[in-house]
């Protein structure tokens, strides 16, 4: 039995999200195709600043989207991942929905995540698609996506110049693009660790609702702004921490070094540069209502990624090159985890190889 309605799931966000900043036919035309320009554009630089063989990455495609169109490649993309895992985990333990999800329904459910994914689809600037097809004959999987109209929402927000602006958000989803050609295993590997937190999912009522009741004054701390944690942190079972982990350390890692990179190409690239990051940081801490939704929802917790992972992708280049920190695209096991994120100096002991001993010289 399908758990959520999919296509109600599209209709309701695809209803729910706004157009955005309407534009003359023109001048849409024209934004599409700089967009697409730029990306290509930062695919040099990235190459330079990063060192990273991506030779591959040119063949994944690149996506200008408006709103509606984000929203549809992210519900197919999550279809495809959840509804086998959730067909299998009801299978296995036998169990039926619960009383709750019996009553709610797939149709509730479905308008649930379309409200949620209407929420998204305004705030996503770009990003590199991990849950479609597998990578294939050399190309990498996943595709690079730019959604037109929040980055010329947010460029007009800020009052930054659009062309810096746009080569700026380019750069940062190119990165993901080059880590993910840098590193094939790297998108099995996601799939994978989101296979293992979901498969930790308890669908017993009873045992949710018995963490509910144990984190409410938790959650009370969560909407006032004073826990770091978000109500998805707060349901999840000990088994998906421990997963999370493993995630948390991996997305501070290629959010973290992708931050880096949009800001290393310097203004002789982007001239506005440092105006365009401070006046983005300012928008990132905004609070009010839009804060407290970051923090329900666990978009705060992002943002923390991208502070911790790129303090320790400074912290590690400054200690062995950008040579040495590229050795965490080699294989998983040179991931760095959470703890190993907020303290840089732990993976380089973990990773670097020991010096041979020198030979005992006698007098």
């Amino acid at each position: 039995m399908q758990l959520v309605d999919w296509k109600l799931a599209a209709a309701t966000a695809t209803r729910l999200v706004p157009p955005g900043p309407r534009l003359p036919l023109d001048e849409a035309v024209a934004v599409v195709e700089q967009l697409r320009s730029l990306a290509d554009d930062a695919d040099g630089h990235v190459r330079r600043i990063t060192g990273l063989d991506i030779t591959a990455a040119v063949e994944a495609p690149i996506a200008v989207v408006d709103r509606p169109g984000w929203v549809r490649s992210n519900v197919d993309g999550f279809q495809a991942l959840l509804d086998p895992i959730l067909d299998s985990l009801t299978e296995e333990r036998r169990t039926s929905l619960g009383p709750v999800m019996s009553a709610v329904g797939p149709r509730a459910a479905g308008v649930e995540v379309g409200g949620l994914l209407a929420y998204l689809a305004t705030r996503v600037l770009g990003q590199f698609e991990l849950l479609g097809p597998a990578p294939a004959d050399g190309v990498p999987g996943g595709r690079l996506t730019l959604v037109a109209p929040n980055i010329v929402t947010v460029e007009r927000a800020l009052r930054v110049d659009p062309r810096d602006f746009r080569l700026w958000v380019c750069l940062h989803e190119v990165t993901h693009r080059a880590q993910f050609a840098a590193a094939p295993w790297l998108h099995d590997h996601v799939r994978a660790l989101l296979r293992e937190y979901l498969g930790g999912v308890d669908l017993d009522f009873g045992s949710l609702m018995g963490r509910l009741r144990g984190t409410l004054g938790s959650l009370s701390d969560v909407i006032r702004g004073g826990s770091e944690l978000s109500l998805i942190e707060l349901v999840q079972t000990p088994e998906q921490r421990a997963v999370l982990d493993r995630i948390t350390g991996l997305m501070s890692l290629v959010e973290g070094h992708a931050d880096v990179v949009m800001d290393a190409v310097g203004p002789d690239v982007v001239p506005s540069v440092a105006r365009i990051r401070a006046s983005f940081e300012a928008r990132r801490q905004s609070g009010g209502v839009e804060g407290f939704v970051r923090r329900i929802l666990g978009v705060e917790m992002k943002m923390r990624q991208y502070a911790e992972g790129a303090s320790f992708v400074r912290a590690v280049v400054a200690q062995v090159g950008m040579e040495g920190l590229n050795r965490v695209w080699t294989r998983p096991e040179l991931l760095p985890d959470a703890a190993e994120i907020r303290a840089p100096e732990r993976w380089l002991a973990r990773v670097q190889p020991q010096p041979p001993a020198l030979p005992a010289v006698n007098d």
